[in-house]
């Protein structure tokens, strides 16, 4: 496919950065360079911030339902120019075609719930004690903003930031993925065309650091958001801490899964395989370690084992491919790493186990048996496609290691027992929770975790309120 060359979007224009700096872009399906883009300098950023300060008010003057019409165009382009974009996002980042579609039908549909949100950012009366006072709750939008997005999904993690934010009346510069800058120039071009003003969004890409360090501590910026890695989240937190900006943080996990003996253990596996296995693993709700009580645990595995098997795993741009290779040689590595020390502290490998003998970053989809607390892969997020079995005797037990870990971010039971859901409910720390069925990461749900794995909410109404600020106003009427 015609990949083109990804420029800076700065003041609603494309431009190089200012010292004409590229980089490459690598296809993981086959190692191949398939384009460039280009890298922001400190200028580029305050430019970026310049303009983001003009694009807040600029939107600020548009009434909040015209606001919500202008989001609802941008959501109608993203789906005209479906096969555009999930094309992008399969080039540059691996994931099977359908999956990249699902994404940006999934972001569409993001954009139109917060744009019909946009409507409801209702302040309140408060009653005061003179008859003589009006007292007013207002809601007002934070001011301009800065997000830091991942490469896993280059689209919906980005729309989760720049939805709530254009919704609640905020300009918003994204730092993209290096790794995946394609799909989002494409995806901020629908913007554009839908007449969201210049400046009111930018995009920028170069050295996070750089980045971070230049935008956070800068006074015209109010809020700042970031999806990623636990460490590089809590730098960046008290970055923002340092100078009283609030943040969002949506950080990584180590999703535990329990399943009980009176599991639907055919509706649990047919879930669970998909949604390990998707994008290669490469999700920080990716369910990972799997707790399975004694009576359904040798059974459970034999299904799990048979349907990671007959995975169809291959280049992401062919039809029926279900999975596809990992982002680059350093994430096959670190995933080798992780289960050769597993086998070695006493794992038993069900499947796969290792990289395929192809071109291209492909690692097998992997069942791991009788795994320990001790090991590195039941401590360190895997972030690839290996699932790890453990066996539990009663809930409590199941309960405990799920909660073991300083991660708190997504978390899935299988049961059919009332009190066993009650019990999980009431135990189980975690941002979220779903019991028999997926049913996290819908637009008008709360979506982050707790602990190591962040504060703050990507989704439903917290993720508004999380660029609003609440204005106290006592009038004494004449």
């Amino acid at each position: 496919m015609f990949y083109p060359p990804v420029k800076l979007f700065i003041n609603g224009a494309w431009r190089e950065g200012s010292e004409g700096i590229r980089e490459d872009v690598i296809n993981p399906a086959t190692g191949e360079v398939i384009g460039t883009f280009a890298h922001a300098t400190p200028d580029d950023l305050d430019d970026a911030i310049k303009a983001a300060e003009e694009g807040f008010k600029a939107w600020q003057a548009i009434s909040v339902f015209e606001r919500s019409k202008i989001m609802r165009v941008a959501a109608g382009l993203m789906r005209d120019r479906l096969e555009e974009i999930a094309g992008l996002i399969t080039a540059e980042e691996g994931k099977p075609l359908a999956e990249a579609r699902m994404e940006v039908n999934g972001g569409a549909d993001l954009v139109d719930w917060f744009a019909d949100e946009a409507r409801r950012t209702y302040g309140r009366v408060i009653p005061a004690r003179s008859p003589n006072v009006t007292q007013l709750a207002i809601k007002e939008a934070v001011g301009p903003a800065v997000g830091f997005t991942p490469w896993n999904f280059p689209v919906s993690q980005i729309l989760r930031k720049i939805g709530p934010a254009l919704a609640a009346g905020c300009s918003m510069i994204i730092k993209g993925p290096e790794e995946t800058p394609g799909a989002p120039a494409a995806l901020f071009r629908c913007f554009q065309d839908a007449g969201v003003p210049a400046g009111t969004l930018a995009l920028v890409y170069g050295n996070p650091a750089t980045i971070s360090e230049h935008c956070i501590p800068h006074p015209a910026i109010r809020k700042v958001s970031f999806t990623g890695s636990v460490p590089v989240g809590k730098h960046l937190a008290a970055l923002a801490g340092k100078h009283m900006k609030p943040a969002t943080m949506e950080l990584g996990g180590h999703a535990p899964v329990i399943i009980c003996n009176d599991a639907d253990l055919e509706s649990a596996c047919s879930a669970l395989i998909s949604f390990k296995y998707r994008n290669a693993g490469q999700v920080c709700i990716s369910p990972t370690r799997f707790i399975v009580q004694e009576g359904v645990y040798d059974r459970f595995i034999e299904m799990f084992t048979a349907a990671a098997q007959i995975l169809k795993v291959g280049d992401g741009a062919v039809e029926g491919t279900q999975m596809g290779p990992l982002i680059n040689e350093r994430r096959l590595q670190a995933v080798e790493r992780l289960v050769k020390d597993a086998i070695a502290r006493g794992a038993s490998l069900e499947t796969g186990g290792s990289r395929f003998d192809k071109q291209g970053y492909y690692f097998q989809p992997t069942v791991l048996k009788n795994v320990t607390p001790s090991m590195d892969i039941m401590n360190e997020e895997p972030f690839g496609p290996v699932a790890m079995f453990m066996s539990f005797k009663n809930l409590d037990e199941a309960i405990a290691e799920a909660n073991r870990l300083p991660f708190g971010l997504a978390s899935y039971a299988w049961t059919r027992q009332q009190s066993n859901i009650s019990a999980l409910n009431r135990g189980v720390q975690a941002g979220m929770l779903t019991i028999n069925h997926l049913g996290l990461a819908l637009p008008e749900t709360p979506y982050g975790g707790i602990k190591d794995s962040g504060h703050g909410s990507e989704g439903g109404t917290e993720a508004l309120e999380a660029y609003l600020t609440t204005k106290f106003l006592s009038c004494l009427n004449a």
